[in-house]
């Protein structure tokens, strides 16, 4: 199991509303239990897993990952509006690898268009905006794992 994985799966628990998992895969346990504390970031929740290289890089992880949304919402400015992700995935900003992006900066959008598509336990959930305007910036890299409320998009209305 990659480190990617085993990072989705816990942002994908943090965001529900189970308690508690025990989690047996191959040579991998996972424990995860929120009882004891409020729902917060995945770096946050207790977390005890029998290979170490997974528990000492999944906190480095969540944390780089939620710094990136605090920047962009400082400077936002008041006329954008971010489009975020519903769910924790793999995005992917175009159908396919042939194909060009679904958006690109500079591009208009509408109220419920297809902005990108979010990959998650193999299942392909298409994004539609919930703005009109231009996009100002994509704050995403394709095929990056995005967690669940992310700033995926800024749009100027």
């Amino acid at each position: 199991m990659t480190l990617e994985e085993i990072q989705a799966i816990i942002d994908q628990i943090d965001a529900s509303d189970i308690r508690e998992i025990d989690l047996n895969y191959q040579d991998l346990h996972l424990y995860l239990n929120k009882n004891r504390t409020t729902q917060h970031s995945a770096s946050e929740a207790p977390v005890k897993a029998v290979a170490p290289e997974t528990t000492s890089n999944v906190p480095a992880v969540t944390a780089a990952d939620t710094t990136k949304p605090a920047k962009s919402a400082t400077d936002s400015a008041a006329n954008e509006e971010a489009i975020k992700a519903p769910l924790v995935g793999v995005i992917y900003l175009q159908p396919s690898p042939d194909k060009p992006a679904y958006k690109q900066v500079g591009d208009m959008v509408q109220v419920g268009e297809v902005v990108c598509v979010i990959e998650a336990m193999k299942m392909m959930t298409e994004i539609k905006s919930k703005v009109a305007g231009t996009i100002t910036s994509i704050l995403v890299e394709n095929e990056e794992v995005v967690e669940f409320d992310q700033p995926l998009f800024k749009v100027s209305k």
